[in-house]
């Protein structure tokens, strides 16, 4: 994940969108999963063939198991030789190889200092839910959680407020070692549309393991009168779990879009990125 690609390579970014429902996620894992970050090392392998050589992509955003992605970003490092001969047709190529759950929409020479994760300053999310008594419309099941409770977006938005801006995610996160929770959550509102679906736009520098969801899980049950809009905003000061949290199902949530700063400020972001967080007045020695 290093900034600075190697002599003799040259690093390329891809853009890619992909239906989540049949992968175990983006991550390669142990035991023949399927997962997105396989299926297209191995297309770039098969059609630049490369043989016994796999070219590792990194990744905006992580995505989990169901997760959707429409405007994913990811890096890899190929070889000046290979680039050079292939660029011209590898888009194509990699339509013909890849699943069609999966799809590369662009690539392209990375700017100087680019890194898909580091460079990152904002991921935005949309998790979609119907509080429709019929269900979902069965085209859309895949995208779409249904909640069988009618849902107030008035009182959704009014306990999202309480969330915004630079905290501890502990109470809205699945703690990982080593790994900090302080996130700034830039955005955070629900609209509903004609079709009566509501969509939560959730947009943050970065997230931890299951914030999302957890965070959509919360205002859910607001919005179905099961707990006051208050109730987040002390959950998130409380630092703690509360087994009221519910972890929404992952098949309502697509990573909709990635944004990066100018490309002369790619290595200030990338310092900042890498750089473990604390909160004013936290105890923290890095």
């Amino acid at each position: 994940m290093s900034d600075e690609v190697e002599p003799g390579f040259v690093r390329v970014r891809l853009d890619l969108s992909y239906d989540g429902s049949a992968f175990s996620g983006w991550a390669k894992q142990a035991g023949g999963r399927r997962t997105v970050q396989g299926e297209v090392e191995d297309a770039l392998r098969t059609v630049t063939r490369s043989r016994e050589t796999t070219y590792e992509l990194t990744v905006a955003g992580r995505t989990d198991a169901g997760v959707h992605a429409r405007g994913q970003v990811a890096h890899v490092d190929l070889p000046e030789g290979l680039w050079a001969e292939h660029r011209e047709k590898l888009l194509k190529r990699l339509a013909g190889r890849l699943p069609k759950d999966v799809r590369v929409w662009s690539l392209r020479e990375a700017p100087s200092g680019f890194n898909a994760r580091f460079s990152a300053v904002w991921r935005r999310y949309a998790y979609r839910v119907t509080d429709n008594p019929g269900g979902v419309d069965p085209l859309l099941r895949s995208h779409i959680l249904w909640h069988d409770w009618p849902l107030d977006v008035d009182a959704m938005n009014e306990a999202a407020r309480s969330l915004l801006g630079e905290h501890d995610f502990a109470a809205y996160c699945k703690k990982r070692d080593g790994a900090t929770t302080i996130r700034t959550l830039q955005e955070l509102s629900l609209a509903r549309g004609t079709d009566g679906v509501i969509t939560a736009t959730v947009r943050a520098d970065a997230f931890c393991h299951n914030m999302v969801r957890s965070l959509i899980g919360a205002l859910l049950f607001v919005g179905d009168g099961h707990r006051a809009p208050d109730w987040p905003g002390k959950v998130l000061a409380a630092g703690v779990r509360d087994s009221a949290v519910h972890v929404t199902r992952p098949h309502g949530l697509t990573l909709e879009e990635v944004g990066y700063p100018a490309d002369d400020l790619l290595a200030a972001r990338n310092k900042e990125a890498r750089n473990r967080r604390s909160l004013p007045g936290a105890a923290g020695c890095c």
